[in-house]
């Protein structure tokens, strides 16, 4: 599992201008201090900058970038000192998969059970619930849907008893927050679960109480959740106008980036491919302007993983099967640890999935179902987006396979994970 941090500045560029790494190495050589000074960049070396492992290239090298792309290297992604604690991966203090029980372990304390019980609200009672839902949304990509949701729920339900008490005017609007994002976590777990009209009313509160204190970050994801739904439904041109609305009022925060990679998405599903790559570009540009996150594993939170995962399905919808098997692996590639165990499983799953459709559109059965059934066969999975995405791969099977016992095997599997879902059923894919 790579330690460092993607430059997609450098990735966006190249893909807008449709360059394949070696193209685009051929390029700087052939720039007129390519051929003064010789150079020899290629393939690998576009990799390595690309994935983050050379973070400030040679003079040469960075002046050549500029008269190819008309741009400085900090543009391009590039810079001359690394972020603190600048790795894709850190090892904080408390693991995803630990997020559960340390979110319990702070619940169980004496001290905030006092609080939660009392008549009025302290500062600390209020940094303990904030720090009790971030421990949650960092549950989010490996806890089972179904334990997060209960938790969640229950989590709600002691919150709400606060609103009721007495509370200043900062404590109250503070508490708003505390609780919009709770229940924007609750709307995403509904909706994993296939549970989409509670799913809605989630979304719909979070963003009440977001507009109520004027917060547009938790509005701006409200409408992500919204785009997010519309992708899945089908509603392609609802997608871009849902990421539209909410890029208006998020800011500079994780939101914005998001908004502007379900834009993208969007955008890829209706086959726009110049205004996906523009999106996708925009998007790199927004992330570069934000903080290295301490937890990219916060579900309201965007790292740099998260553009390579999403530019891989952009790509697969617009069929550019290169680009999208490129991304697709360096997502496995990024969130798969020596063990084989995962960070990001969710993720992982979808790029086994664009790499499925890859391979079955070059003719590759073989490697196209054995992508498929990895995807079904992760634990911690959202079933609609799973769904969703293996129906993608289902389609391409029955045109181009329909006799074939793998393509009936995959579509025997696909049949029993969408009745999981219309049924809410979650143990049939056990």
């Amino acid at each position: 599992m790579s330690e460092n941090i993607p430059n997609v500045q450098l990735r966006a560029w190249r893909n807008e201008n449709r360059l394949t790494r070696a193209e685009m190495a051929d390029r700087i050589n052939a720039t007129h201090i390519g051929i003064s000074e010789r150079l020899t960049c290629d393939e690998e070396r576009i990799r390595r900058w690309e994935a983050g492992e050379v973070r400030w290239p040679r003079p040469p090298y960075r002046l050549a970038l500029t008269q190819l792309t008309g741009l400085p290297p900090e543009t391009l992604g590039f810079s001359q000192h690394r972020p603190p604690g600048s790795r894709l991966i850190e090892a904080p203090p408390i693991l995803p998969m630990d997020a559960l029980r340390a979110e319990a372990d702070l619940y169980g304390t004496m001290e905030l059970a006092q609080q939660l019980q009392a008549s009025d609200v302290g500062t600390g009672t209020l940094e303990a619930l904030a720090e009790a839902v971030d421990l949650l949304c960092r549950a989010y990509p490996v806890v089972s849907v179904a334990t997060l949701r209960d938790r969640t729920q229950k989590r709600l339900a002691q919150i709400n008893r606060l609103l009721s008490g007495r509370l200043t005017l900062d404590q109250h609007r503070e508490l708003l927050v505390i609780t919009g994002w709770l229940t924007a976590l609750l709307g995403c777990v509904h909706y994993d679960l296939g549970e989409r009209e509670e799913a809605e009313t989630a979304r719909r509160a979070a963003f009440e109480m977001g507009r109520q204190v004027s917060h547009g970050e938790l509005m701006g994801w409200a409408h992500e959740m919204s785009a997010w739904f519309a992708l899945v439904e089908g509603r392609f041109e609802d997608v871009v106008t849902a990421a539209r609305m909410g890029q208006a009022v998020a800011g500079q925060t994780s939101a914005m980036v998001q908004l502007t990679l379900q834009e993208a998405r969007g955008l890829a599903r209706i086959g726009d491919r110049r205004e996906a790559d523009r999106a996708l570009t925009r998007g790199a540009e927004a992330l570069s302007r934000l903080p290295i996150p301490d937890n990219p594993d916060h579900h309201f939170v965007f790292d740099h993983g998260k553009w390579v995962f999403y530019a891989a399905t952009c790509y697969t919808w617009l069929a550019d099967d290169d680009r999208a098997e490129e991304h697709a692996r360096e997502t496995i590639q990024m969130h798969t640890r020596p063990d084989g165990t995962s960070n990001a499983p969710m993720r992982v799953a979808d790029a086994h999935i664009d790499l499925g459709i890859v391979h079955a559109r070059r003719g590759d059965l073989d490697a196209a179902v054995d992508n498929g059934m990895a995807a079904f066969d992760i634990d911690r999975r959202s079933l609609t987006d799973l769904v969703n995405r293996a129906a993608d791969l289902d389609r391409v099977l029955r045109q181009r396979y329909r006799r074939e016992a793998l393509a009936e095997e995959f579509h025997d599997r696909f049949v029993t994970a969408r009745r999981a879902l219309t049924t809410r059923r979650v143990e049939l894919l056990d």
